[in-house]
Parts: structure tokens; sequence; C-alpha cells
């Protein structure tokens, strides 16, 4: 008997482009499951991260400038649901699959850690291996969440998450091997960067950090003076230029990855490196640092047993990368600040 999900499987074949990412075509996941009689495999991954409890904490944590001084600065939150935004949208006008789309947007930033990236910076250093947030998103889906059973999500939505950072790195890579293997990933990829320079000028500007006369004039000539049109400027660009070379990859026009790539540099070299907007920053190091070393010596509290094998420092950074900003506060302030005996 024909059910809903089929019916959904066969409206995918029949209007997706053929370039797309089928949610019947999946190459499926670590453990085999009863396919669901509503939803795709690609809309259970979807469902399954809104729901997961790193996606909740994702409000509580910073993304540039640290949440507690303002309601309107981004979030790790309000961002992931930026980059779903604007990943859907170049989804739906390739005719690729939104679904898939979706799902790994709202799951490529599982991983990052309390206070931005100042906060990755100290696992980094003080775990053997170093840590990096892809990395630790991957990790969150397949071995963290559900108290260590992962959430057990398609190959395509972890290959997507895992590999959509890009740092400084090129934007979209001509390497295969350095993107994930679905359009749709790739989608997720430029997305992220698309959403992260435009509203993290906007807090920026917000801040006083930067005042509109400091971006780039010639940046502004191209991409436009407003976040709303940027973002239109460089969607429109994706779609174009990807439809251009009949999908073989999703790709920008050297004008316009010239101009991001600019765009990006700026707020490296004017924001995310300002001693202003860094200035509270290095009090959080600093706590992440004393918040590490108390649970390596007094693990028994806190420290799951879990993934099994898994070296204690590795746990350690599993605790506090899931921390959100407000909890790192006030578990230090608990474990470290003195406490006044009532009268």
């Amino acid at each position: 008997m024909a059910t809903i999900r089929k019916e959904l499987e066969e409206i995918e074949r029949k209007t997706l482009s053929p370039r797309a990412c089928l949610s019947s075509k999946t190459r499926g996941r670590e453990r085999r499951e009863k396919p669901h009689p509503l939803r795709t495999e690609f809309q259970r991954d979807r469902d399954r991260i809104i729901h997961c409890k790193s996606f909740r904490r994702l409000k509580h944590k910073t993304q540039v400038f640290l949440a507690p001084y303002g309601d309107h600065y981004r979030t790790r939150l309000t961002h992931t649901l930026e980059v779903s935004q604007i990943a859907r949208t170049i989804a739906r006008a390739l005719r690729l699959n939104e679904d898939l789309t979706e799902a790994i947007a709202l799951g490529h930033d599982l991983g990052h850690t309390p206070f931005g990236h100042s906060g990755e910076k100290v696992l980094d250093r003080l775990v053997p291996g170093g840590f990096h947030h892809a990395r630790q998103s991957l990790r969150v889906v397949e071995k963290l969440e559900y108290e260590g059973k992962g959430l057990n999500l398609t190959l395509e939505v972890r290959e997507g998450i895992f590999h959509h950072s890009k740092g400084r790195g090129e934007i979209l890579p001509t390497r295969s091997e350095d993107l994930p293997r679905t359009l749709e990933g790739q989608i997720v990829r430029v997305s992220d960067v698309i959403a992260y320079v435009n509203h993290d000028i906007d807090d920026a500007l917000r801040a006083g950090i930067i005042k509109e006369k400091d971006i780039p004039r010639e940046l502004v000539q191209v991409l436009g003076k407003w976040p709303a049109q940027r973002i239109d400027r460089m969607v429109e660009d994706v779609v174009h230029s990807s439809l251009k070379i009949e999908l073989a990859r999703i790709t920008l026009s050297d004008e316009i990855r010239e101009a991001l790539g600019a765009l990006r540099d700026f707020l490296y070299e004017r924001v995310y490196y300002n001693p202003v907007a860094k200035g509270e920053l290095w009090k959080t190091e600093k706590i992440l640092r004393d918040l590490f070393e108390h649970f390596y010596s007094h693990p028994d509290e806190f420290i799951k047993p879990y993934p099994e094998g898994d070296p204690l420092e590795r746990r350690v950074a599993d605790f506090i990368a899931g921390m959100t900003d407000r909890y790192a506060l006030g578990l230090y302030e608990r474990l470290f600040f003195p406490r006044s005996w009532p009268g």
C-alpha cells in the first residue's frame, strides 16, 4: 500500500532537478531504521535536530558579541535560522532538496562552544588532538545526543555538517574532497558565510564598533549598502552562477566571490580582532580554562561516562562545549566564588 512518504518521494522525483539528492536515494544511516509512513528520511533528520537539546541551547550561545549585553545581537540560534532561510531560498530556486538543505543548516553549528570562537580557541589549546566546532557538531549528532546514542542521521546530513566550515579559507574550494558531495551541502557552506558577514556587520554597527562609512566603498558599490540588499545580491549570484554551469557544483561569479571574501577580511580586521569587541572575551577564556582544569581533576560530578573509550580530556571538552554562556558563567560562580553565610 502506498504511504504518504512514498507519495512525497515521488513528488521529489518528478519535480526536483536531476542534480538534486533524493531522499529515496539516501546512502542511509549507521543504524537501519524502519521508514516512516509520513516523513521522508531528510524530514526526519531535520525534525530530530530541531527537537534535540543541543539545538535549544544555541539560543544562549554567543555569535560575536556576548548575548547578555543586548537583546538584539545575534546568537548561534538566530545565526542558524538565518543560514537556513538563505540556504532554503537557494535550494528552492535551483530545484534542489530543501529538506536536506534545511537539516544540514539547522545542524551545522551544534558543536559550537560558549563565548563564540574565543571558547573554541581555548578548547583547541587544551584538548589533545585539538578542537574544531565542525568536528564537534558531527560528534554531537553521532555520539552525544540522547545519552550517547546520537541522532542516527543520514550520511548526507552528517557529511554536510562536517564540511560546512571554512574559516578564512576558500568559500567554495575547487577540490572536491573539501566540499560536501551533495549540492545541498555546498549551498549551506556558502549560505553560512553569506549570513554571518551580513549579520555581523549589522551587529558591529549596532555596537558602535564600526560606522557605515568604514565599510569599503568599492564593496558597497558591488554588494549594496544594506544587509537585505547584500544578501539578495549574493543569493541571486549563487543561483545564476550555479545554473550557468548546469549545477556541476554550487559556485559564485568571480566578482561576487572576491567582494564577499574582501568583506569577510574586513570583518576579521575591524570586528573579530577589534580590542573593543574582544575586550571581555579574555575573561571568558580564563573561565573556560579554569572549568576545564576543575572537571579534569574532579570528573565524577558532571562528566558523562560516554562515549565509551574516549579519553577524559575529550569528554570534559564535550561537557564544556555543550554549555550555554550563562550556564558557564553561573557554574563558574558556583564553583569558584565564595558564598555568603546567611545572617
